[in-house]
């Protein structure tokens, strides 16, 4: 079994002048990643690789969750293609894994995180929201053979509100 995390970054500022690349998060957004990755923080959640965009508002995002769950820093990466909207590089990111990966976290953006849970995952949603947790899991060996999954955890922060 391979089990995937995708996390989407959480609410972003527009309140600066800086390239989307750069743009931090709000206090909002900081907020809702604290108080969903310390939810998930009571699981025993397993994590063998954390990637993330290298965008900051995605960064910053993964940051919160590293430091509430404990995240060993040898397995954390950060990636200019995982700074993606379409999808198309978070898809092909994820079937490049290595297969000894089992449990892999990655933070990311919309419309890739939406679609991409909705392709794979068996629940529709709408709209993963800023600081949304999908888990999906995938009964298969080699993460680059990934269809259709299983939807196992679904965390908003208006869950936790």
């Amino acid at each position: 079994m391979k089990y995937l995390i995708l996390v989407r970054h959480a609410k972003s500022s527009w309140e600066f002048d800086v390239i989307d690349h750069e743009r931090p998060l709000n206090t909002r957004g900081l907020d809702d990643a604290d108080l969903v990755s310390k939810q998930i923080a009571k699981q025993d959640l397993a994590v063998d690789k954390l990637a993330s965009s290298d965008a900051y508002r995605a960064k910053t995002t993964a940051e919160i969750f590293i430091k509430n769950l404990k995240i060993d820093a040898s397995i954390i990466s950060y990636h200019y293609d995982l700074y993606d909207f379409a999808g198309y590089n978070l898809i092909d990111f994820i079937k490049s894994c290595d297969d000894q990966i089992n449990n892999v976290m990655i933070f990311g953006h919309n419309h890739a995180i939406t679609d991409f849970v909705n392709t794979f995952g068996n629940q529709i949603i709408d709209n993963v929201p800023t600081s949304g947790f999908v888990k999906i899991e995938f009964d298969i060996e080699h993460w680059k053979d990934i269809e259709k999954g299983k939807t196992i955890q679904i965390l908003f922060p208006r869950d936790l509100k």
